[in-house]
């Protein structure tokens, strides 16, 4: 959470840079941290001048992690989309030199809507914008796609798979799922197609939705030359559905996604190429969540929140291991008895109690990024305390169905798979890395493992 004093500096460099461009005097007004943004920060604040007030919305670099060049992309990307017929914010600021507002940074109009994917998906006044919209948001990415490649230069480029695979060997965490993921998607590598201007994280979240239907999209921050049929790939990726059936962002079906696609493209992407991208996607998305969590362990970025989406890894791989077509077959672990030695209240009592303290004190605060940090910090102790409970029994386990293999770690059984010295596809190993991952999800979020696959 921000300091009053940080708050205060940061509106007065606002106001500066603002009344620069403007002429004359401007004042910043009800500048606030939104909770959106776990990788860059959100702000929302009201411009007021002699041309009168103007709701604006600030994107920058946390102080001390600036990524210039990955910023002056996004505010390019904005500008070119704008220019294509995309709809976006409009871009009233842009800039790299950390002397402006503290670190490299974009502002744009504040625009009307709502971008939380829960709401969008299940309020009813969001009925009429749901209906058709999958086939929209396929209208949308084939106007991206059509960007020129020039319009937006210095766009980064790479092999897919050799990313993954340099950025997985970075964590220096081994992970047999990951492997696994990695030996299949290198197999099934789809024909090529055409590069086009990519979004990169285009979903429910980083789009705004008002009652009529898509009224912007956000956060190019992950705007890349690449393989068009990535952002659709992306959109179908399980847990950007909240929970809904429906494989589209939870809005509709692939079909209705692509054939809006076409309507703009003149022509319907490869559904099998499209379902390869949701394969790589959820393995780039386990991995990111392993990048964040690095960021508060290393301590660069100290943060409950980049914390807890570190436990967010065994949702991916429980998705990867769905894609592939190995459910989960759940073995209700038994929980440990608590310790005579300490007495009571034991140390899941204790857990208990300041998670029940978070959830009805603090997350009824007015603050509304301090509501929503208890909120994760809440179930980040309901981890906790799962993990003391079911921990040492999952342990044992573990260890017999590693041992089964030959194995004495996890990593030796990721290494192994790497080198080809067990076959990914041995029903064996899958059944012992399926068993692991349903393990780690029912510590990390047991109700994931209910949702529609």
């Amino acid at each position: 959470m921000s300091a009053p004093g940080d708050v205060a500096e940061l509106g007065a460099r606002l106001e500066k840079r603002l009344t620069e461009i403007a002429g004359t005097d401007v004042t910043v007004e009800h500048l606030r941290r939104l909770t959106a943004g776990a990788s860059r920060e959100t702000w929302s604040f009201t411009a007021a001048g002699a041309a009168g007030r103007r709701d604006l919305v600030l994107r920058r670099d946390p102080p001390g992690a600036d990524r210039p060049d990955g910023m002056a992309l996004e505010a390019a990307s904005i500008a070119a989309a704008a220019g294509a017929g995309v709809r976006v914010p409009p871009l009233v600021d842009s800039g790299t030199d950390p002397a402006t507002v503290g670190s490299p940074y974009l502002v744009t109009a504040h625009v009307a809507g709502e971008t939380l994917g829960p709401r969008i998906l299940r309020e009813e006044r969001y009925a009429t914008a749901r209906d058709g919209l999958a086939a929209e948001l396929g209208r949308t990415l084939a106007r991206i796609h059509a960007i020129p490649l020039d319009a937006v230069p210095g766009l980064p480029h790479a092999d897919p798979v050799e990313e993954l695979r340099t950025t997985y060997d970075s964590l220096d965490e081994p992970l047999p799922t990951v492997e696994i993921a990695l030996r299949w998607l290198d197999r099934h590598r789809p024909a090529p197609v055409a590069d086009a201007l990519v979004h990169g994280d285009f979903r429910l979240g980083n789009l705004i939705v008002d009652e009529s239907g898509l009224a912007a999209v956000l956060d190019w921050e992950l705007v890349h030359r690449g393989d068009p049929r990535e952002d659709l790939g992306w959109l179908c990726v399980k847990c950007w559905r909240f929970g809904s059936p429906l494989p589209v962002a939870g809005l509709g079906t692939v079909d209705e996604l692509l054939d809006g696609y076409a309507e703009v493209a003149g022509e319907r992407p490869d559904e099998e190429a499209v379902r390869w991208w949701q394969v790589h996607r959820t393995t780039w998305w386990a991995l990111a969540c392993r990048e964040m969590a690095q960021r508060h362990l290393s301590g660069v970025t100290p943060s409950v929140e980049l914390a807890a989406i570190g436990r967010r890894v065994a949702e991916n791989e429980h998705d990867l291991l769905l894609l592939l077509g190995h459910p989960a077959h759940e073995d209700a672990a038994a929980e440990s008895p608590p310790s005579d030695l300490y007495g009571r209240p034991s140390a899941p009592d204790l857990v208990d109690a300041v998670t029940a303290f978070l959830r009805e004190d603090v997350m009824a605060s007015d603050d509304e990024r301090l509501a929503y940090l208890a909120r994760v910090a809440a179930n980040v102790l309901g981890g906790v305390g799962r993990e003391l409970r079911l921990g040492p029994e999952h342990e044992r386990r573990h260890r017999a169905r590693l041992a089964s293999l030959g194995y004495g770690d996890q990593a030796g059984l990721a290494a192994a798979i790497r080198a080809g010295e067990i076959d990914d596809t041995d029903p064996a190993l899958l059944a012992v890395v399926r068993a692991a991952v349903t393990d780690r999800l029912a510590v990390a979020n047991p109700r994931y493992l209910t949702l529609p696959g």
